[in-house]
């Protein structure tokens, strides 16, 4: 085990399942008041149980309230480059939080592929990820070549002047979410990659140039441009779709508090 998933209620059980459910390395914790969930570990008490992991995980994510959390690692904490990622959630799964170790450690990937697992928002506070601004997004025909994708990238940071350390996430569609070409282009670029889910892009009331030939193919208005523009606040295009060799690419910056 690497990943604990640890949890004080029913709602929160649930959102943990459907995370064990996709990382075959977690170990799934739901306190012994809970009815149920016969393949989880019980516990009493929460700060006794992280004394007990803390020091032997490499990542833990705590689905309650982040108070309890906090209280909870407080006196286990001792450096960034040794302390395990810690993420927390809502019961609803509607936040995913990187609490602990977010750059050296790890938490801001794991909120970021929790995210992606549940449809939650990642919240990373972590500064050299804060000021970046750029989402690109990305559609592709099945089975583009990584090279392909990552060329129309570079070609569409290209046309507004940006280098990729500029980037703070791809983003692509759920339709999308197992292209290998996709995920490689992402670890190629150092660049985190969100996936927006279907029904999101569906229902989006935002502003975004639609294809009858993405409509035809995956039953979606678009990737590119919705990606892009639902993956961050208060977002607003700055490079609309381009086509290349396969490959669509969009880019929206995020604007700055109001």
């Amino acid at each position: 085990m690497s990943t604990a998933v640890i949890t004080l209620c029913k709602e929160g059980a649930e959102v943990a399942v459907r995370i064990c459910e996709s990382m075959p390395d977690a170990k799934l914790y739901v306190h012994e008041a809970v009815e149920g969930y016969g393949q989880a570990e019980r516990f009493a008490r929460v700060v006794e149980l992280t004394s007990e992991i803390f020091g032997c995980v490499k990542r833990i994510i705590y689905i309650m309230p982040c108070g309890v959390a906090v209280r909870a690692i407080g006196p286990m904490i001792k450096h960034k480059l040794e302390d395990p990622a810690v993420v927390v959630l809502d019961v609803m799964g509607r936040w995913a939080v990187s609490l602990l170790s977010g750059h050296e450690g790890g938490a801001n990937d794991l909120a970021l592929e929790v995210s992606n697992i549940i449809g939650a928002e990642p919240v990373i506070s972590t500064t050299t990820e804060a000021v970046k601004r750029l989402i690109v997004g990305v559609g592709c025909r099945k089975g583009m070549k990584v090279e392909n994708i990552e060329a129309a990238i570079l070609a569409g940071l290209d046309k507004i002047s940006a280098h990729p350390s500029a980037v703070r996430l791809l983003a692509t569609a759920g339709v999308k979410k197992d292209e290998e070409g996709i995920r490689e282009v992402s670890k190629r670029l150092g660049i985190p990659l969100v996936i927006i889910p279907d029904d999101e892009i569906r229902k989006s009331s935002l502003v975004f140039e639609r294809s009858e030939f993405v409509q035809e193919k995956v039953n979606l208005p678009a990737v590119a441009e919705p990606a892009a523009l639902l993956a961050g606040r208060r977002t607003v295009l700055c490079l609309p779709r381009i086509a290349m060799d396969g490959v669509t690419v969009a880019i929206a910056e995020e604007g700055l508090p109001s």
